[in-house]
């Protein structure tokens, strides 16, 4: 089956681990190790890459090597760049899941940890774990700090005042993140820490790490602690990492972490936004229950922080949404509009809705005899009254085409009352329109006339064009026969469909006309009529 022809592995002790090109991610491959590769939050080997399925493949080893078996992924698993089901891995080999490469290698042995004479023996099984509930805005922990520490306390309390100053002033989540890992640093005796947040599925996703020089350092997060610390909700204190049997895990004994501790990231409702996890390589016993209650402290104020950077994102984008649709909707309705993220998706659906179509008779001939800014100048005016009239009774603006003005009732949000509204509207732009004529003919100028179509049924609604630049619009048959009613009405005259008559709750005094054959009709269409006898 195998097709590379590097030597296989036969040294058990070896010690192996996959390495990702371009980051340089380092996951361990121990002997006797079974490890899930994926996308999933629980996997062995997490790759956050599309190309990954959740549950991809397994590696295992065994005194015959390294292997791998594909759990039946959508991308496929290759080895030196054959796609298998199951093979074997020598070292050097390339081992792609979907996009994603790794290679085969072997690593150097962790050195054994400096002589410690002020530290208790370590022995397998008397680890000290240390956990700390946390709550939404844990921020009694300040106060318990002072009232613990014997010595030094001023110091570390001025210090978590300034911190919540300092993040209180970052509201940009990467800056707010580098801020949190500067700080990191000042308040621990830490070698490396990473901060991990949710994404919108609830997968916990690495957003920040890095070493006490500051230097961008990605390798696993041991998982078996941040999975107790979240579902937990409790904060972390291991003293001798590798001989605590509660924390499996190839990445503590490959990175040598000695002392640990993770903390949630708790929010104010009690929402875990991710953790925060810091580690030392160099000694047992460097952190104890002063730091870890200090870590609680800093993660609470650390987690508020991040909410509010998220809250202030999320109501910056509902702003730029708003303003948008404001051109269009009633300011009420862009609120709501504003504030449901499926209102702004790119794409739609089909919904009921209630068309009004109106245009101006004789705009042609009108056009010719005036001057083009004298033209502007009224189609402004009257736009802008026609407009206040369809937000007036809480409807959409479609859009403006030439001299005709297309409104919407029922899309994205609709209202059981929207035929009601769509009438109302209708029959206040001809009031509307009759004060404006009476004001121009007063100031000599000319007069304006129009006609409507109204209807009501099914059409495609949402957001049409590309992510850089959406209009959202409704299309479908609904629309055209408003359209095409509105050409038909006279001057000062509504046209509705019968479906339209049979939505309305309270419709006004209505004539009936003769059926009318409009383009794309097999049969005449029903009709009735308000205005214009």
């Amino acid at each position: 089956m195998r097709h590379s022809e590097a030597q296989p592995l036969s040294l058990a002790a070896t010690q192996l681990a996959l390495v990702e090109d371009g980051s340089g991610q380092i996951f361990p491959v121990p002997a006797g190790a079974r490890l899930v590769v994926g996308r999933g939050q629980d996997s062995h080997v997490q790759l956050n890459h599309p190309s990954v399925s959740r549950t991809h493949a397994e590696i295992y080893r065994d005194d015959g090597g390294v292997h791998v078996r594909d759990l039946g992924s959508a991308n496929g698993t290759f080895v030196a760049g054959a796609r298998l089901q199951t093979g074997s891995v020598s070292l050097g080999d390339t081992v792609a899941f979907g996009s994603v490469t790794l290679r085969l290698v072997t690593v150097e042995p962790p050195p054994a940890p400096a002589a410690e004479p002020d530290a208790p023996l370590a022995l397998s099984g008397a680890t000290i774990l240390r956990e700390h509930k946390i709550g939404p805005s844990d921020r009694s922990l300040i106060t318990e700090l002072g009232a613990e520490r014997a010595q030094g306390p001023e110091r570390k309390l001025a210090l978590l005042l300034e911190i919540s100053k300092r993040l209180a002033r970052v509201a940009d989540l990467p800056a707010l993140l580098d801020r949190i890992g500067e700080l990191v640093f000042q308040v621990t005796e830490a070698d490396w820490m990473a901060i991990l947040l949710t994404d919108e599925q609830g997968e916990l996703i690495p957003r920040l790490t890095r070493d006490r020089k500051g230097v961008a350092s990605p390798r696993d997060v041991p998982r078996s602690i941040v999975r107790r610390a979240v579902a937990e909700r409790v904060a972390l204190l291991t003293h001798n990492a590798p001989e605590d049997d509660r924390f499996g895990g190839a990445s503590i004994l490959l990175h040598s972490v000695r002392s640990a501790m993770c903390a949630p990231l708790v929010g104010g409702e009690g929402t875990v936004h991710g953790v925060l996890y810091v580690d030392n390589v160099t000694a047992t016993h460097q952190f104890g229950d002063e730091e870890l209650d200090f870590l609680s402290a800093f993660s609470s104020m650390a987690a508020v922080a991040i909410e509010n950077s998220k809250l202030s994102e999320r109501s910056r984008r509902e702003a730029v949404v708003r303003a948008n649709f404001e051109r269009y909707f009633a300011p009420n309705l862009a609120g709501r509009i504003a504030g449901s993220l499926e209102a702004v998706r790119l794409g739609g659906d089909r919904r009921t809705v209630s068309v009004l179509f109106s245009d101006i008779r004789g705009f042609t001939a009108l056009a010719e005899t005036m001057p083009p800014d004298v033209l502007a100048s009224l189609l402004s005016e009257y736009f802008t009254v026609m407009v206040e009239c369809v937000f007036r009774h809480g409807g959409a603006l479609d859009k403006f085409i030439g001299d005709a003005v297309l409104a919407q009732w029922g899309a994205p949000i609709g209202a059981p009352d929207d035929p009601d509204r769509a009438m109302l509207a209708a029959l206040d732009m001809l009031q509307e329109l009759e004060r404006l004529n009476a004001a121009w003919r007063a100031e000599g100028r000319p007069e304006l006339q129009i006609g409507i179509g109204l209807n009501a049924g099914e059409v495609f609604a949402g957001n049409i064009g590309s992510e850089r630049r959406l209009e959202f619009t409704i299309i479908g048959d609904v629309v055209n026969v408003a359209a095409r009613l509105c050409a038909a009405a006279a001057a000062g005259e509504i046209l509705l469909t019968d479906e339209m008559r049979r939505a309305l709750a309270a419709p006004p005094p209505l004539r009936q006309r003769p059926p009318m054959v409009l383009k794309g009709k097999s049969q005449p269409v029903p009709l009735f009529s308000v205005g214009a006898d």
